[in-house]
């Protein structure tokens, strides 16, 4: 019996192992001879793509060996999924089996990545060479098997590298000893032999999605507003022609996304009232959550609001003012929505004939249905209506969607619908607003979600946002997640704003602009409102059940402050993301102190925000001198990006004041021109 037989059969297995666990000697030949490990940045074992933004460069890490001392070959190669043509770098060594690349994307698609390695004989000849030379050794011999690789190199080449390696091999001959040894240490020869090399034992890593999204995925501002509400009578029910209206002024506080709550006809079997009333009057307008009635469903547009024609001129007019209109996607249905007559085989009945409506204990929600995506007649036809709603939505120029509570909706639907429609239109971006467990909240963002809502909103203390900001910044969050900081939304009236006035809403605006590329307000924010139901996180007279109408313009409004905030994150490219945040000391846990900085360091922003909105905080705090590569003694430039005063600061340590009027302080610092 062979050694392959004795293997194949399981006999002599050590341990009494199973022979099914047992490798032939035929497979144990064909597994790889060079490892490729620990590859990076990779999401899930590459199970998720790693989400990417055009232009952005990624460090591609991997461990790469093999069995003795033979040199490796290294590349790392890329493509856009579904086209054929590669593209390749080498990976330089860093030592210690570390190889490094950098990688970078120009297209918005989705992208993948892999690493191959094989031998590199060559270069472990000319390693070889070089040693024996310099020690004195005789090297004729070394110089002939030379001579030999060249000759099998020009044998499997053609077209302009086999004539650079022909001309080495003629040379060859016509040289003495030492000038052999030059030519074959050559870089030249060196490159012209790797394009011929015929890679032994070459090996390759699995293939590593990436998902490169448009910028607006990453750095963005948002803001949302009811469009019934833009009237000047609460009586009068809001319309998108006035809506206009409102575009020059959310320009000019610096959004560059306008944000609708949903657009669709309300029902009015149950229909909410003022506050939440489960008696509504003849004249309450609903929640516009409550989706559907006679006018239509998901694809259809509240009456009240005005056309379609409308819609389509106020996509274009809010396009004229660089702003893009993201739209609400809700998937539940009021009891009056058209698929209960049209498909009731796509919703949960109860054995009593009734239909079981939404809850949340304590919360009841009778104006609110939900279908089940895995009834018998909603696979797939129930599937295939959301998808097709929302790429109506697209082609009537809406290119991004706020999705309600998507955590309590299948993942397999996001994953595949989503894929579908970004399939059409790669820059369809998904707004995930989910406030759920963690886990939830990442895989979101791995099946596809563009960005999400965050736990920001419940953290208020310095050890809370450093510990959360942190978190952020490390994988696998800093792979899958892209956290949108809204300040306040209609559900959700942050405890921290109720009683701090308006030095609490400049705190929560300088921590949102300043801590992520994304960040978002609720309409109202603007001019501080706070007013709860007592003891909850509610708005009092929510505009989720009636028209609120507005004096933008009113005293104390933080208007100039936000649009100020919005200019420095458009003129600070360290400011446009949520990575790369660094947290230095300030001496008193009032004060959060962090910083942010290009690769470069060209920009190189510092914030320091005061969390007590009722008390003047003051601290020591320290310059990142060494972020800059300067010692502690160096003089450095600063300015205040929010007054334009400039200054030089002498020293690492330095003291700051911050008042509730103003508490917060960004500061742009520079390195002296010498």
């Amino acid at each position: 019996m062979t050694v392959e037989q004795t293997f194949e059969t399981g006999q002599g297995a050590p341990h009494g192992e199973p022979a099914e666990h047992r490798l032939s000697v035929s497979q144990a030949v064909a597994i790889p001879r060079i490892a490729i490990e620990d590859v990076s940045p990779v999401l899930d074992g590459g199970a998720w793509p790693v989400k990417s933004l055009p232009g952005r460069v990624h460090t591609v890490d991997a461990k790469v060996f093999t069995d003795g001392h033979d040199k490796l070959a290294v590349r790392l190669r890329w493509h856009k999924l579904g086209s054929d043509q590669w593209h390749g770098t080498p990976m330089k060594d860093m030592g210690n089996d570390s190889w490094q690349a950098q990688l970078s994307f120009d297209e918005v698609a989705r992208h993948s990545f892999m690493i191959e390695a094989w031998r590199d004989d060559f270069a472990t000849y000319r390693y070889e060479l070089e040693k024996k030379y310099g020690a004195g050794v005789n090297v004729e011999l070394e110089l002939e098997e030379g001579r030999l690789h060249v000759a099998e190199a020009i044998s499997r080449s053609e077209g302009e590298v086999r004539n650079r390696l022909q001309a080495v091999h003629d040379r060859f001959g016509q040289l003495d000893l030492d000038q052999r040894v030059g030519l074959m240490l050559e870089p030249a020869t060196a490159h012209a032999m790797s394009e011929a090399d015929s890679q032994p034992f070459l090996s390759r890593s699995p293939e590593y999605p990436v998902e490169v999204e448009r910028k607006l995925a990453e750095f963005a501002s948002w803001y949302e507003l009811f469009p019934r509400s833009i009237t000047n009578d609460p009586t009068r029910h809001g319309t998108f022609n006035d809506v206009h209206s409102r575009l020059p002024m959310v320009r000019d506080m610096g959004f560059d996304v306008l944000y609708f709550t949903p657009i669709h006809p309300i029902g009015r079997a149950h229909r909410k009232g003022r506050n939440n009333s489960l008696d509504a009057g003849p004249d309450d307008v609903g929640s516009p959550y409550a989706i559907g009635s006679p006018d239509g469903g998901h694809e259809a547009i509240h009456p009240q609001l005005g056309t379609r024609e409308d819609f389509r001129n106020l996509v274009k007019a809010a396009a004229d003012h660089g702003l893009e209109i993201a739209l609400d996607f809700a998937i539940q249905c009021s009891q009056d929505h058209p698929w209960l007559q049209q498909h009731p085989g796509w919703f949960s009945w109860r054995p009593d004939g009734t239909i079981r409506y939404a809850e949340n204990p304590p919360k009841k929600y009778q104006d609110i249905v939900n279908v089940d995506f895995y009834a018998k007649d909603a696979v797939p036809a129930l599937w295939q209506e959301l998808c097709e709603v929302i790429w109506g939505w697209v082609q009537e120029g809406v290119k991004i969607f706020r999705v309600d509570n998507p955590h309590t909706k299948p993942l397999p639907f996001w994953q595949w619908m989503i894929e579908e429609i970004r399939s059409r239109d790669p820059d369809v971006m998904f707004l995930a607003e989910a406030f759920t467990k963690p886990a939830m909240m990442a895989r979101l963002g791995k099946v596809g979600y563009s960005q999400s809502y965050t736990y920001f909103t419940w953290r208020n203390t310095k050890a809370e946002l450093q510990q959360y900001f942190t978190e952020l910044n490390q994988p696998p969050w800093s792979l899958c997640y892209r956290p949108n900081f809204f300040v306040n939304t209609p559900d959700i009236n942050p405890t921290f704003l109720h009683e701090s006035g308006r030095p609490g809403f400049l705190i929560r605006a300088a921590l949102a602009t300043m801590g992520s590329g994304l960040w978002g307000m609720y309409s109202g924010f603007e001019i501080c409102e706070a007013a709860p139901i007592p003891g909850k996180e509610e708005y009092l007279d929510s505009e989720k059940y009636e028209i609120r109408v507005r004096d933008f313009t009113q005293p104390g409004n933080i208007i100039a402050e936000i649009a100020q905030l919005n200019r420095i994150r458009r003129q600070n490219p360290a400011l446009q993301t949520h990575l790369g945040t660094s947290f230095y000391n300030a001496f008193n846990d009032n004060i959060l102190y962090f910083g942010k900085r290009t690769p470069d360091n060209e920009n190189f922003i510092l914030v320091a925000i005061n969390l007590d909105p009722y008390n003047t905080q003051e601290a020591q705090f320290e310059l990142p001198l060494w972020e800059l590569g300067l010692d502690d003694h160096a003089t450095v430039n600063g300015e205040d990006l929010m007054t334009g005063h400039r200054w030089t600061w002498h020293g690492k340590t330095q003291r700051t004041r911050l008042e509730p009027h103003m508490p917060f302080g960004i500061w742009r610092l520079e390195k002296i021109a010498v």
